[in-house]
């Protein structure tokens, strides 16, 4: 089954790695096979990841974004993840990182990002 992405004019999106911007019009693209897709807005830039939660997103995204499931991206996403879960107060907290660890250890890495920016919302909702 495709995936069908609708773009914004001006939409920036990763495939693969390839950074893609849609041209001035509304655009819709269909992938035919297996891609590791992130749009725009779900993309976080390296000065952007100031909490536990960001930080672990970064680093389960750069492992999502080069096709990597072991080796330094791992490692690093394992440490974000390990400190994540330090900072972690709540119960529910600490059972969404467990849940994105596991999303991590079986590869599943888009799950794990979406789990990560659940969590993120629920930091900026408190923080408000």
């Amino acid at each position: 089954m495709p995936l069908k992405l609708s773009l914004k004019p001006g939409e920036t999106f990763v495939v693969n790695g390839a950074v893609v911007r849609n041209g001035d019009r509304r655009g819709v693209l269909l992938l035919e096979n297996q891609a590791r897709v992130l749009r725009e807005k779900d993309i976080l830039r390296p000065a952007d990841a100031t909490t536990p939660v960001r930080r672990a997103y970064f680093a389960v995204m750069q492992m999502y974004l080069l096709g990597e499931v072991d080796g330094p991206a791992y490692t690093q996403a394992a440490e974000a993840i390990a400190a994540l879960m330090a900072n972690a107060a709540k119960t529910e907290d600490r059972a969404d990182v467990l849940e994105i660890s596991a999303d991590v250890a079986a590869a599943d890495l888009y799950r794990a990002l979406s789990r990560c920016r659940k969590l993120m919302a629920r930091e900026a909702a408190e923080a408000a």
